[in-house]
């Protein structure tokens, strides 16, 4: 078998902390003189020389002597002895006379080492030597060989013995299970001598090889029984884990969708991580490297099994037995002597009496081995058998896939468009998606004669649409239901090329800056039912019309189409319609202000829509609920009707609806402004399979937890990729945008944070201006503007602090005119906007000095309808304007605690240091805050006085120092006095020299 390389050392050890600790536990034990052994299996690749790495560069670190062999795959035998003489190399070339003294006290080393003096005396084993004795277990040695092995092992136990007496010695063997007989006599010898050594064997394999007959099962079965002999299982990583480690891998940000791929195809094995991950990464193809490892396990088996593996590898899933004999063509006890051989080695397993691959990316490397004739004709006979038996859910999904693969597309059409529907009734609609574009890619090569007769091609095009605006695609759904709008003919009936427009305007609804073609669309669908009975397209066309019209502010035109689709609705009894004008009207109400009406409408609609099982209007409903109490502040109200939302959405499989997707995000999104923030990454994760920009939209949100948590370095693996989707989704930008911006506050490169602050105002004006979402945006470019300025004139920087009041000016003047000009959904700005309305006010008066406490008092008031982070950033700068006009210390010191203690709780480090900091140079005692360590020389200095000094030694002035301490001029000066006296000081530089000859002056606890 190959060599599996060994990858990945350079990043740290991901999801290891339980074998890690097993390991050093063994070590400490030895340190302690308790000697001991850890046999460490898991599969080829699973990290099992990592761990041995991390183990020997930790015992090394602590003094300890480590040795390291490794066996080898020579399959005739085995070199005798291979990983002692390579872990033993090092005794006969040390510098350290101890050691050379305790190898030449035993010249039978020299059997090992060769490099001894000795070695003519004892010469070293020839490879070939021991070769009839390794075939042949159970011959026994001469009296002369037994003497002559007793003489070596006794020589190994005793050099490692004396080594030991003067440090720790730590022996690491690799890949025992290619271990020659010599090898495992000598490591059986140490394991049952081990004692009061301090002496630690480390040996590794993998379970997968060592099957029922290896030579290496005997041994581990005597050891396991030694009290000093522990074993550690290195388990393939979990989902989670496995995540982990792609992203540590990876040079550069990679798509969700291929992590999710990578972490499924690897099944948690490290090394088919990295091989997957460093192949080419848009293709599904196994690389050739890892097939060929892969493979390697296969060869060995016998011609038969090889034959049976691969057609266990053609049925993809689970098989049973009844099937492999028929499609083998093998009698039943070749079959069975086959599988048994496959079982033992650990190729196959057995899951519920069916036979499946140990590992998925064994059953690729088996299939990619195929010849295209074998492929075809097993397929062939798979769906034979299929088409034969009746075999419950998934039958027809399964004869599809062997059809399509053996070229019988009649079958796989007819298959897949029964597997669609299935799909569909079980809310799988990303599964049937694929089932119709699978159908859409051969419906040409179909003969017109074989094809169903109540399905044609724009019928497959509006279902694609359908499904893929469904299940997180919808710049796929507007593809095909373009597509469909395009095949429509002559001869296609009103009500049905209207149903056609009407669903090209839904999917182009889905995507940002296309309302001019939804009108269109949806303009040519009402012409085609303008002047027809009522029906259900007609009414569903009115419906949709009013939501549309609403979205454009064309609201009285909005009304009428809502109330003709109610009557209309009504008349023939298309429930799904009349509910979708329902949620028209209510949110026509919530515009007007008509609170109580409008959330009356909603849920007459929510209830409307549940019973006649129109389950995209039933979540539309829902959202537009949780909007309206959202909208004004009612936040636990909102979250209610998201969750539902959400939850009916899991339960029907429209998850990754239009609609499912905006209960996400802004369940997500209200997460983050009440303090309730997940401990869950997955939370700011989008399903597999979803666009980009879909998953973009939950990532920008997700950001801003990451940022406001100080996880800097995951927010810069995160936001690059982000920008691509601003012009997709404005959402976006605006969420990471957020994000980036705090984050270049909080690493203080404020100028860049008003860098991007700006850059994205430039930019929304193109595409939305004056959107509300400008004065946060706005907020946050102006706080580092504030902070620039500040910084500046503490250094007598007055050129940078004007131009930070200037462009601080204009991101005031931007935020009020998004107040002003801004359009909100109800009649007046809510209470979100005005609170950072209030916060962008209370910024402007602090670009130029100290700020106003009651502006800052006013911004805490309005951000106490629940937002809870944003409310104590607030509480922040109301305490630092209060220490600095010299206000009310008590409340700012309240202020101070009830941000540490929400700081404290959210795990928003960044936010938490900026209150310690504030808090400690306004001599405000925090909460579980460490006391200042004692001192061990005699200091005359009061903590004030320190904290004059340090700032002094720094070079700021008397009115710089009294800044940053919120104390007047006056006061530094009296302190400054109090310290030349105490240190006989004449000058301010002779005091700063004394206090750090004296070893009194600490390091200042700001560089600002």
């Amino acid at each position: 078998m190959h060599l599996v390389p060994r990858l990945g050392s350079g990043i740290p050890i991901v999801a290891r902390t339980q074998e890690m600790r097993q390991l050093r536990a063994a070590f400490a034990r030895a340190e302690r003189a308790e000697a001991g052994a850890v046999l460490l299996s898991g599969d080829a690749g699973v990290g099992k020389t990592r761990l041995l790495t991390a183990l020997g560069e930790y015992a090394a670190g602590a003094g300890a002597l480590v040795l390291t062999g490794r066996c080898i795959d020579v399959h005739e035998g085995g070199l005798p002895y291979l990983p002692f003489a390579e872990a033993l190399a090092p005794l006969a070339t040390t510098s350290d006379p101890a050691v050379t003294a305790a190898v030449r006290a035993r010249p039978a080393l020299g059997r090992l080492l060769p490099q001894m003096q000795q070695a003519e005396d004892y010469p070293a084993i020839e490879d070939g030597q021991l070769t009839a004795s390794e075939r042949v277990s159970t011959q026994r040695l001469g009296p002369e060989q037994d003497l002559g092995q007793l003489q070596l092992f006794d020589a190994v136990l005793g050099v490692l013995t004396v080594i030991a007496q003067r440090r720790p010695v730590v022996i690491l063997l690799e890949d025992l299970h290619w271990a020659d007989g010599s090898t495992r006599n000598l490591l059986s010898f140490l394991l049952t001598r081990l004692r009061t050594q301090r002496l630690l064997v480390v040996a590794s394999y993998r379970e997968e090889d060592v099957h029922r007959r290896h030579p290496l099962r005997a041994l581990l079965s005597e050891v396991v029984r030694l009290g000093a002999v522990e074993r550690v299982e290195v388990k393939p990583f979990g989902a989670e884990d496995a995540r982990a480690f792609v992203e540590a891998l990876a040079d550069e940000p990679i798509g969700q969708d291929m992590i999710a791929d990578i972490v499924s195809r690897s099944e948690g094995n490290p090394f088919f991580v990295e091989e997957l991950l460093a192949s080419a990464k848009d293709c599904r193809e196994l690389p050739a490297g890892l097939a060929e490892v892969l493979l390697a396990r296969v060869e060995q088996l016998s011609q038969i099994t090889r034959r049976v593996l691969r057609v266990v590898s053609v049925a993809k899933d689970a098989v049973a037995h009844a099937a492999l004999t028929e499609i083998s063509g093998l009698d039943e006890l070749e079959l069975d002597e086959a599988l048994r051989e496959a079982v033992q080695h650990h190729v196959l397993v057995i899951e519920n009496g069916f036979y499946t691959f140990r590992h998925a990316l064994l059953q690729e490397a088996v299939y990619g081995d195929l010849l295209p004739g074998e492929r075809v004709r097993m397929h062939a006979a798979y769906a034979a058998r299929i088409r034969n038996r009746a075999q419950g859910r998934g039958q027809d999904a399964r004869l599809a896939h062997h059809s399509l693969e053996s070229k019988d597309f009649v079958t796989a059409l007819a298959a897949l468009l029964r597997a669609m529907d299935e799909a569909e009734k079980l809310g799988a609609p990303g599964s049937a998606l694929r089932h119709v574009e699978q159908a859409l890619s051969i419906w040409d090569a179909v003969p017109a004669a074989d094809r169903p007769s109540d399905v044609d091609e724009l019928r497959l095009l509006h279902e694609a649409s359908y499904f893929a605006s469904t299940s997180g695609e919808p710049e796929r759904a507007v593809a095909y239901s373009r597509s469909a709008t395009e095949a429509l003919g002559p001869d296609t009936g009103n009500e049905r090329a209207a149903k056609v427009w009407r669903r090209h305007a839904e999917a182009l609804l889905s995507v940002d800056g296309t309302l001019d073609e939804v009108l269109e669309a949806i303009d040519k669908a009402w012409e085609l039912v303008e002047h027809t009975e009522a029906s259900a397209a007609r009414a569903w066309v009115l419906a949709t019309r009013a939501g549309i019209l609403r979205l454009i502010d064309r609201h009285d035109e909005a009304l009428q189409c809502a109330l003709a689709a109610v009557a209309d609705a009504r008349a023939v009894g298309a429930g799904g319609a009349e509910a979708a004008a329902l949620v028209s009207l209510g949110t026509l109400a919530d515009s007007a202000g008509e609170v109580e009406q409008a959330r009356e409408r909603l849920r007459e609609a929510e209830r409307k829509a549940r019973d006649s099982g129109a389950l995209n209007g039933e979540l539309r409903a829902l959202h537009f609920l949780g909007l309206s109490y959202d909208d004004r502040a009612e936040i636990r109200s909102a979250l209610k009707y998201y969750a539902k939302g959400i939850q009916r959405a899991k339960e029907t499989g429209l998850t990754w609806s239009s609609f499912g997707i905006e209960l996400r995000t802004k369940h997500l999104t209200l997460r983050y402004v009440s303090g309730d923030w997940p401990e869950d990454d997955d939370a700011g994760r989008a399903g597999r399979g979803v666009s980009s920009v879909v998953a973009g939209r939950f990532l920008g949100i997700w950001a801003q937890f990451v940022v406001g948590r100080g996880r800097f370095a995951d927010a810069d693996k995160i936001l690059p990729s982000l920008r691509q989707h601003w012009s997709a989704d404005y959402s976006i930008a605006l969420a990471s945008a957020d994000a980036a911006i705090q984050l270049a506050s909080w690493r203080r490169d404020h100028a860049g944070a008003v860098r991007q602050a700006q850059e994205l105002i430039d930019w929304l004006e193109e595409v939305e201006p004056a959107v509300l979402g400008g004065i946060r945006i706005s907020v946050h470019g102006l706080t580092a503007a504030v902070a620039q300025a500040a910084e500046a004139r503490v250094r007598g920087d007055l050129a940078t602090a004007q131009a930070a009041v200037e462009a601080g000016e204009k991101l005031l003047a931007h935020g009020r005119h998004c107040a002003e000009h801004g359009i909100p959904r109800s009649v007046s700005l809510g209470p979100e906007a005005l609170a950072w309305l209030a916060r962008l006010e209370a910024l402007g008066a602090c670009l130029r000095g100290a700020g106003d406490p009651a502006l800052w008092a006013k911004a805490v008031e309005a951000f106490g309808y629940g937002a809870v982070y944003e409310q104590a950033m607030c509480r922040l700068q109301h305490a630092k304007s209060l220490l600095a006009s010299d206000g009310d210390t008590a409340l700012a010191a309240s202020e101070l605690l009830a941000a540490h203690a929400v700081a404290d709780r959210l795990g928003a480090c960044p936010l938490r240091e900026a209150v310690r900091e504030l808090s400690h140079r306004a001599r405000v005692e925090l909460p579980g805050e460490a006391v200042a360590p004692r001192r061990d020389v005699v200091d005359p200095l009061t903590d004030r006085e320190r904290d004059v000094l340090e700032r002094v030694a720094l070079g700021r002035t008397n009115r710089q120092v009294g800044e940053e301490l919120y104390i007047s001029e006056k006061t530094v000066s009296v302190h400054l006095s109090r310290v030349m006296a105490k240190l006989g000081a004449s000058r301010r530089a002779e005091a700063v020299a004394i206090a750090y000859d004296r070893g009194l002056l600490a390091a200042p606890t700001s560089s600002s």
